[in-house]
């Protein structure tokens, strides 16, 4: 979400002792694949095995390193009044997806995690030559945390329009069983831009004409009212602020 190019990534496993071999190969050659389709080289490291029960399986930690090419100028304090807020698709899809595994809950539907490597999709939204402002994945607290972070970043109000956010109807559902806000639930393939209002329908394009991005829209504007805070104006046509999600993440995920 910096604009960087990635290059190279470490991993390093931490095993219950006792975890079957056959779980720890589907899990290196699961990486190994991902790896190779994004286009990075796995270069480092390192296992650690603790006690039976104490570890719950497997838990993975990486790094990743990339190069951030010349003149490009991505960070959180750079978001202006008037500039146009994006989102390259479909919300809440990871963080049900986690639970309905987790937790076990049926849902009626196949629900399976938007896990994807985003760097090409930025690197189509770079070659507009538009001046993008901010980038970031929503992943812890949602897409409510990823704008609140922003807003209070840059010091700009922002405003979103509820009836615009694509939010698929499994999900919405979900949701609306669990009394869970789809904006705070977490994703893992998507991403809010912050753009010239000028630009947005170039932006736009070339996201959608990308696989990631197809279900791209703008969701919503900066605005000199209420700095530093999300406001959404509903359906029925009133406000309501968004805030920060309050408590225990659900599902945690990292």
């Amino acid at each position: 979400m910096a604009g960087a190019t990635p290059l190279y990534l470490s991993t390093a496993f931490i095993l219950a002792e006792g975890t079957a071999l056959t779980d720890i190969a589907r899990v290196a050659i699961a990486i190994g694949k991902a790896a190779e389709v994004a286009g990075v080289q796995l270069v480092t490291g390192d296992t650690k095995v603790v006690d039976s029960g104490s570890g719950d399986g497997i838990y993975i930690n990486t790094a990743g390193i990339g190069v951030i090419p010349d003149g490009i100028d991505i960070g959180p304090t750079r978001a202006r009044i008037g500039d146009a807020v994006l989102i390259s698709g479909d919300i809440g899809v990871h963080g049900i997806a986690v639970m309905s595994c987790r937790e076990g809950i049926e849902f009626g539907t196949s629900i399976e995690s938007d896990t994807a490597p985003l760097h090409s999709l930025v690197a189509d939204i770079l070659a507009t030559g538009a001046d993008i402002k901010v980038l970031r994945d929503p992943t812890r607290g949602g897409v409510s945390a990823t704008l609140n972070e922003i807003a209070k970043a840059s010091g700009v109000g922002i405003e979103v329009v509820e009836r615009d956010f694509p939010i698929p109807p499994e999900v919405r559902d979900a949701c609306g069983l669990l009394g869970l806000d789809p904006l705070q639930v977490a994703n893992e393939g998507k991403l809010v831009a912050i753009v010239p209002a000028d630009r947005a329908d170039e932006v736009l394009a070339a996201m959608r004409s990308h696989p990631l991005g197809v279900r791209a829209c703008r969701i919503g504007t900066c605005v000199p009212e209420h700095p530093r805070m999300v406001v959404a104006r509903t359906g029925l046509g009133g406000t309501r602020v968004i805030d920060l999600p309050i408590g225990e993440q659900l599902p945690r995920i990292c």
